[in-house]
């Protein structure tokens, strides 16, 4: 069955929708693989790491998400998964998280970018890469500031944009209670680990994944980390950006949420600059009472 649900799940354009490599640079994944990426670098404050859906690939993307960067302010890497473009390998879920993780280590490593500046934007399939990274980085922050390690003010990530987001991939056509063995991309058994505001959209018409699989995954998030979901009325699957169009509720909406996280930063940054100033000024006072007497002058 799990032959099945890999051919249902990726159905990579053939042919790749693009040949040259222009604007695209290659990435080495963990799986020994080499996968097509692109960085638009606006120099902004926050980067999208963008995980496109499953019939898609750079080819078909990349002129969208350079208006995209410049109507946001906002700088844009997205890449393919294994088997997808100029990739022949065979797509699997493993490839898929090996895939996001070469991403997230050229944004973090090669192009220094901060973690905390990164905000992971899943779309349909790509709900999958994205939740399962966005959990990964959280459960590693925690377990760093139970070490006693890390910086309690600054997120593992900034945040989790999730459109038409699945909550399996067997749940897409079963409505199962629990996840089953052999399931892909369980979602809903993940978000509740992701610390930092998730933000849901979804069609409410949608044909492909069904409407509720975004409402489950906003509920299923920790309150605290819940932005306020988009629920697009009469948009399918593919077509949200197309019903917003022409009344701009699509840019708007991703706006306020980029505009929340922004934010965020500055009044982490500013918690930070205090709690340093704090610790500063008792390092002084402990300083000086530690301090040995000051031996009398002559004369005195």
């Amino acid at each position: 069955m799990g032959g099945v649900v890999s051919s249902l799940l990726f159905q990579p354009p053939t042919p790749p929708t693009y040949s040259q490599m222009p604007n695209y640079f290659w990435l080495y994944t963990s799986k020994g693989e080499k996968i097509p990426a692109f960085f638009i670098n606006r120099n902004a404050d926050l980067t999208i790491l963008f995980s496109h859906s499953n019939a898609e690939d750079l080819g078909m993307i990349y002129d969208w998400f350079r208006d995209f960067a410049r109507q946001l302010r906002v700088n844009v890497m997205a890449y393919d998964y294994t088997g997808y473009g100029l990739n022949d390998g065979t797509p699997s879920e493993e490839h898929c998280f090996a895939d996001i993780e070469a991403a997230w280590s050229y944004l973090t490593d090669v192009a220094d970018i901060p973690p905390e500046q990164i905000v992971l934007y899943g779309r349909s399939l790509g709900s999958g890469p994205s939740t399962h990274l966005a959990r990964r980085l959280s459960l590693q922050a925690a377990a760093q500031r139970g070490a006693g390690l890390g910086r309690a003010h600054r997120p593992p990530l900034r945040g989790l944009i999730l459109q038409s987001p699945l909550m399996s991939a067997y749940r897409v056509a079963f409505h199962f209670r629990w996840s089953m063995p052999g399931d892909h991309f369980c979602n809903i058994d993940k978000i509740g680990d992701v610390r930092c505001p998730v933000f849901v959209l979804h069609g409410s018409e949608d044909e492909v994944v069904p409407f509720w699989h975004g409402q489950q995954l906003y509920l299923a998030a920790r309150e605290a980390w819940r932005y306020k979901p988009f629920w697009v009325e009469g948009a399918g699957h593919n077509n949200i950006e197309f019903l917003c169009r022409d009344d701009g509720r699509f840019h708007a909406r991703l706006r306020e949420y980029l505009n929340f996280l922004r934010d965020r930063q500055r009044k982490e940054a500013a918690a930070e600059a205090a709690e340093a100033a704090e610790a500063a000024a008792g390092g002084g006072a402990q300083a000086a009472a530690a301090a040995p007497p000051r031996p009398p002058a002559a004369g005195d």
